[in-house]
């Protein structure tokens, strides 16, 4: 049997520093938001021929456009701006055409309210707390005790704080946009952490039944040494198959995949060496009192 509860202030040390480190990124730069959230028109135009990237700007300023951000190429433009009427987007690729010669292939013209985007974001946490208040209440039942679910929450919470912290060091360095994406990546991150903290909880709880009140540690140890395995074998299937998606798959997906790989680690880490040590604690702290 191994002492994995030995090192758990070093555990605890990893812990705080990834996530300081993501919250000082999410404090210091935030989001790039995608247009889900803020509102605003994608427009994305191939021209059937280079063209003088500088036209391309002049023509842009020219009809008016609060530009949000841009990329242009000399046969590729892709831009964001502030919402545009069917009227306005109309004229610029007009202008587009006849100003540079040439023939216009849209790739994409999208205009969303920023309305959208508040109610994904009250709808997500709302669904959050109640996924929350689900687990404490299922957990407690299940457990026949408060310690075990406060546990699971209290780790399902570290995971969510790693994930959108990481994110936000991702959206700054790398120019990942939060989107309704990033939101379904966010909560499946938190369904699996809980799933392999049940796992060993269920071990420790089966001790309980067969051998009596013994030693916290020595149960906690022993779960986790029989789970280990088991449990880096489970997640390493989905870690590899996320690491073939982020590297091979499409650029649409790409930040989406690597929330949900950021998400797996985590689930895979707090398990053991966050739900586990914090279980011990408030148990041991329980028949103190």
């Amino acid at each position: 049997m191994i002492n994995f509860l030995k090192y758990k202030w070093l555990y605890f040390f990893i812990s705080t520093i990834v996530i300081c480190s993501g919250l000082f990124s999410l404090f210091r730069w935030g989001y790039r938001f995608s247009i889900d959230f803020i509102g605003g028109t994608n427009i994305e135009y191939k021209f059937s021929k280079s063209v003088d990237t500088k036209k391309i700007n002049e023509i842009i300023k020219s009809n008016k456009i609060e530009v949000i951000d841009k990329k242009i190429e000399t046969s590729h433009l892709v831009i964001r701006t502030k919402a545009l009427d069917e009227k306005i987007s109309s004229k610029l690729k007009s202008d587009l055409e006849n100003n540079l010669n040439v023939k216009i292939t849209i790739l994409k013209l999208e205009t969303v309210g920023p309305v959208l985007g508040r109610e994904t974001m009250i709808k997500t946490g709302i669904a959050s707390l109640l996924a929350i208040l689900g687990i404490l209440i299922y957990m407690s039942f299940a457990f026949h005790g408060f310690d075990y679910a406060l546990a699971a929450v209290i780790a399902m919470i570290h995971d969510l704080l790693v994930v959108i912290g990481s994110y936000s060091i991702l959206s700054h360095f790398f120019g990942a946009e939060l989107d309704t994406m990033f939101v379904t990546a966010v909560l499946t991150a938190m369904s699996f952490s809980v799933h392999d903290t049940i796992i060993i909880f269920d071990k420790i709880r089966e001790y309980y039944r067969e051998e009596g009140q013994g030693k916290m540690e020595y149960y906690a140890n022993r779960a986790l040494t029989e789970t280990m395995v088991r449990s880096l074998n489970n997640s390493m299937t989905i870690v590899f198959m996320l690491l073939a998606l982020s590297l091979m798959g499409g650029v649409t997906i790409k930040f989406f995949v690597i929330a949900l790989l950021v998400g797996t680690i985590t689930g895979t880490y707090s398990s053991p060496f966050v739900a586990t040590p914090i279980l011990v604690f408030l148990e041991k702290r329980r028949r103190k009192v």
